[in-house]
């Protein structure tokens, strides 16, 4: 003998309703997050705490000036992010008078140095324009074509210009691989805490940031170099660290590395804001000269998280 079960009237819509209700949620994806993200602070430093090294960042949303940093006034070594700094001074010198885009630059053995670049591959007695070697020294972050500027400008005259932009930590110190030392090169400010130098450059991630926005407002000497400026540093070919795995995103930027660091300064031009960025990572362990670096992957992650951060 079968059993039935009568379902009385409110029991069955009460079951419809609650079906529907089990329906109508959304299915659970990959890569969906079922809470809500965490504050920007709290993302930046769990990056932060598995690095083995130490970290300094100031970074802002150019469109809504929202900022974010850490230490974003200690000064720090620049590596090549000073050829930046140098180049905006180069477009001042020019823009004086002081010197001229078509000044004859002449290559010779004697005035290579090994790394980034390209003239070190080049014939003994090249000529190239003062112009030509600041792309290069951009561009292919060209060690060659720095000291080729800096011997046409000097590093001291670099550093007026700074003062003229407010800033007063970033400094040109030397050419690459020495020789050319500007007078902050024997100032105590050159000393850091273990008693080494600033080597070729010093400045903070905020100064970075400051020039940066200078740029993009086009207040570094004029509205038209200042375009020039950024066209060349979104022309630059080194991208491992900051915005290294977005794709179809304009990036504005000049990396630098030494056996224990890796520094990065940019703007990363997404749908959600110019997010400007400026990120040090010293004391990196091991000599690691591959695009796999520590600090250019952490460099490549926190770039992710300011820019979701700092989006408006």
């Amino acid at each position: 003998m079968k059993m039935h079960r009568t379902i009385c009237p409110h029991s069955f819509i009460a079951l419809l309703l609650l079906t529907g209700v089990i329906c109508a949620q959304p299915a659970t994806r990959p890569g969906d997050r079922a809470a809500k993200p965490e504050p920007l602070d709290a993302q930046v430093r769990a990056e932060i705490a598995r690095f083995k090294g130490k970290v300094t960042l100031f970074a802002k949303n150019l469109d809504t000036g929202q900022t974010y940093e850490i230490n974003p006034d200690e000064p720090v070594r620049t590596a090549s992010t000073i050829k930046l700094p140098i180049m905006a001074a180069v477009f001042a010198l020019v823009a004086e008078g002081k010197v001229k885009w078509g000044d004859e630059l002449t290559l010779t053995d004697k005035k290579k140095v090994q790394g980034t670049g390209v003239l070190a591959e080049l014939s003994d007695g090249l000529r190239l324009t003062l112009r030509d070697a600041v792309t290069l020294m951009i561009v292919l972050s060209d060690n060659t074509a720095t000291n080729l500027v800096l011997d046409h400008v000097t590093a001291d005259a670099v550093n007026e210009r700074l003062d003229g932009l407010g800033l007063k930590v970033t400094r040109s110190m030397r050419k690459i691989s020495g020789g050319g030392e500007s007078k902050a090169f024997s100032e105590p400010g050159n000393k850091r805490a273990d008693g080494s130098t600033y080597g070729i450059g010093r400045s903070t991630p905020r100064e970075m940031v400051t020039l940066l926005e200078k740029l993009e407002r086009g207040e570094v000497v004029s509205p038209a170099a200042s375009r020039e400026m950024i066209g060349i540093l979104k022309r630059q070919q080194y991208h491992e660290g900051i915005g290294r795995t977005l794709k179809d995103v304009e990036i504005a930027s000049k990396p630098g590395s030494l056996d224990h660091l890796r520094s990065d300064v940019g703007i990363i031009y997404t749908k959600r804001g110019r997010i400007a960025m400026a990120i040090t990572c010293e004391d990196i362990p091991e000599v690691d000269y591959t695009n796999d670096n520590p600090g250019n992957l952490l460099m490549s992650r926190l770039s992710l998280i300011l820019i979701d951060g700092l989006g408006k």
